[in-house]
């Protein structure tokens, strides 16, 4: 027969075990993280001629944590960049996607703040760390709706870039020669705080591509291309937070890209394989946080 000790602790054990499973634990930005993101993004409105700029971070519930505004910006900028940082870590994506929905058609979403934190301004980036959104962060008073999102892409980065891993990754060639065939477009090889290493091919022209959050570097192993950056995207639609596909591009510089050639595509720049010429294959690496204006 069991004591009543054992019983009693047999029965918190099972309460703790069954507590747990009803719960998830949630990362969230701290006050020191939050001035990191505001700092960072100062640096970056400072450098990059922005007449001003309210900086609002919140944390992974929406809540206020930190709001910085820059002399010269106008009173309502602080209220606006705060509502943007809200929307974006309510909705988990920037806040750009939402406002180019409404201004194609869908005004069915202006009803949303009724019921909820809304903001549909482009300006707000959600903050991600290890894949979980842990804040977001939100700007209004740059020079463009386009100079608020780079600066609060700016602010978002600094907090990727501030928990590094140091960790050696050696990738064996047979494991490199065997990603190129994986998928219909390889797959990656390697990543890293901030980075990661494409093994891609290419068989055929792709769609036209926007990266919010990433330069691309690529370097051609085998093949030709002609690749158009810059320009208009032609049907542009947000596939993922940060990532924008369309069918073509209009406008933009064509150049032709072979064996040994060397490209970089910063964040936010139109880029579309027109043509090519297989067996097309290059390594891409994708660099977060290091857009330009």
């Amino acid at each position: 027969m069991k004591s009543p000790f054992a019983v009693g602790l047999f029965a918190l054990i099972a309460a703790r075990v069954a507590f747990s499973a009803d719960i998830v634990n949630q990362p969230s930005l701290t006050l020191e993280g939050a001035k990191r993101v505001a700092a960072a993004a100062v640096e970056f409105a400072r450098t990059h001629n922005a007449p001003g700029a309210s900086i609002a971070v919140v944390d992974a519930g929406g809540h206020t944590i930190y709001v910085e505004r820059l002399d010269g910006t106008f009173a309502a900028g602080s209220d606006i960049s705060v509502g943007k940082a809200r929307t974006a870590v309510v909705f988990k994506r920037p806040t750009r996607g939402i406002e180019e929905g409404i201004n194609k058609g869908r005004t069915a979403m202006v009803d949303v703040a009724a019921v909820t934190w809304f903001t549909p301004l482009q300006g707000g980036v959600p903050i991600v760390v290890a894949g979980q959104i842990v804040g977001a962060v939100g700007v209004s008073g740059a020079s463009s709706a386009q100079q608020d999102e780079e600066v609060a892409m700016a602010g978002a980065a600094a907090i990727d870039a501030g928990n590094p891993t140091a960790e050696v990754n050696h990738v064996p060639a047979a494991t490199v020669a065997q990603a190129y065939s994986a998928g219909p477009t390889g797959s990656t090889v390697a990543t890293g705080p901030g980075f990661s290493v494409n093994a891609s091919r290419r068989d055929g022209p792709g769609q036209a591509e926007v990266h919010l959050a990433d330069t691309d570097i690529l370097y051609v192993l085998e093949g030709t291309a002609i690749v158009i950056t810059g320009g208009r995207v032609v049907e542009p639609r947000e596939q993922s937070p940060g990532e924008i596909r369309g069918s073509a591009i209009e406008g933009g510089v064509e150049q032709k890209i072979a064996k040994g050639d060397v490209m970089t595509i910063p964040g936010g720049v139109p880029h579309w394989f027109k043509a090519v010429h297989a067996p097309f294959r290059y390594y891409v690496i994708k660099s977060s946080g290091a857009r330009q204006s």
